[in-house]
């Protein structure tokens, strides 16, 4: 089954008229070859794909001047982090005038793959962010299973809950046991694995990464690679902290979550709807697969909490067009508003407020907060 991914090929398509190299980053599996496949398709001018992972290509692409200088059109080089030094010959190959061909990188692990193109290719490359299948790609009617599954395509698609749960599982322990290593990390995978489990409980909290390392036995700035390593491979995202000078003490570490919700369930061991309905995390778990709904249609960019030492909070601030957007994310049929929406409102002179809750209202409750079904994200004006 194939799942359209519209917003998604739109926005390559965008970048590719305005840069000169497009970089696709996600999470393995998260689909970007297939999205790119499928964009080849109907791309009109010439074409080239390279796939790193194949033997083939990996070797034929050791002499890269040799085989791209003659590129025309659009080429395609997959899990580019196989082989970073191909950025200086791209750099060279994008500067070219006239210029006879652009360049679509795939890839993960973020951080060193960003750290080596931004160095090698600045001014010439456009960063888009996927991530697994989405509300609006999945459609309303999927809702609970993406919820649940997670956006994984095999996760999502899977025959079966039971599938789904044997393909988690084996996500999490090919991560662990080969991906690390391949990005260039000597960390013991029972640790990394055991760090993962841990994230699962406290997910959706505020970092504390000397609590954390008490609890495995290692010190805080061990914990800190590994919360760095996870969140450079797209499995955990940390939303950092919005503060300036309020008068108020303000939380200035950041919030961690779990990127895809089949994960965070996968290590929680949510086994079905019933479970998840009835675990203590069930808030949690809401929150941030709401949040990444939002997100996948505003954007990561300018993204933050916010939160006071007395108590105020509001789980997602985002800056656009000059203006700031709060987000509420709650799991009841009837929410209410409270004094900390109040005081976000009043504090961070924001333009809106949007309630985002699993019924299927889009109603206003204030003058500036309104009551968002999730279904209804489309008709946020900010969006």
């Amino acid at each position: 089954m194939l799942i359209e991914r519209s917003r998604l090929t739109a926005k390559l398509s965008s970048a590719l008229r305005r840069s000169r190299i497009v970089a696709l980053l996600g999470p393995r599996q998260c689909g970007k070859t297939t999205l790119a496949k499928c964009f080849l398709k109907n791309y009109r001018q010439t074409t080239a794909y390279y796939d790193l992972g194949s033997t083939e290509d990996s070797a034929l692409l050791k002499n890269p001047q040799t085989v791209l200088r003659a590129s025309k059109g659009l080429v395609i080089i997959d899990e580019i982090q196989r082989q970073p030094d191909l950025f200086p010959v791209l750099r060279v190959l994008a500067d070219r005038k006239p210029l006879s061909a652009k360049f679509l990188i795939l890839g993960s692990a973020s951080l060193e793959l960003i750290k080596k193109s931004s160095e090698s290719l600045a001014g010439r490359v456009e960063f888009i962010e996927m991530n697994g299948f989405t509300l609006d790609e999945v459609g309303e009617t999927k809702r609970d299973a993406l919820w649940l599954r997670g956006g994984m395509p095999e996760s999502f698609l899977s025959r079966s809950l039971r599938d789904s749960q044997v393909w988690r599982e084996n996500f999490i322990r090919t991560f662990v046991e080969r991906d690390v290593p391949q990005m260039g990390f000597q960390f013991p995978s029972t640790s990394v694995r055991r760090f993962w489990q841990m994230i699962a409980h406290v997910h959706g909290q505020i970092w504390n990464g000397s609590e954390i390392g008490a609890s495995l036995g290692v010190a805080h700035t061990t914990t800190r690679r590994y919360l760095d390593l996870l969140t450079g491979a797209y499995v955990l995202r940390q939303l950092q902290p919005w503060y300036e000078n309020a008068g108020k003490r303000l939380v200035k570490s950041p919030k961690i979550y779990f990127r895809d919700s089949g994960l965070l369930h996968q290590f929680l061991k949510i086994s079905s709807a019933r479970d998840l309905l009835g675990h203590p995390k069930l808030g949690f778990s809401w929150e941030s697969f709401a949040m990444e709904q939002v997100l996948a249609q505003v954007g990561e960019q300018d993204s933050f909490f916010w939160a006071t030492h007395a108590g105020a909070e509001l789980d997602l601030l985002i800056m656009k067009r000059g203006k700031r957007w709060g987000f509420e994310f709650k799991f009841t049929e009837s929410p209410e508003i409270t004094k900390s929406m109040r005081i976000a409102l009043h504090d961070l002179k924001l333009e809106r407020l949007c309630v985002i809750y699993p019924g299927g209202k889009f109603v206003r409750l204030d003058k500036k907060i309104e009551l968002v079904g999730l279904s209804h994200l489309n008709r946020i004006s900010l969006i």
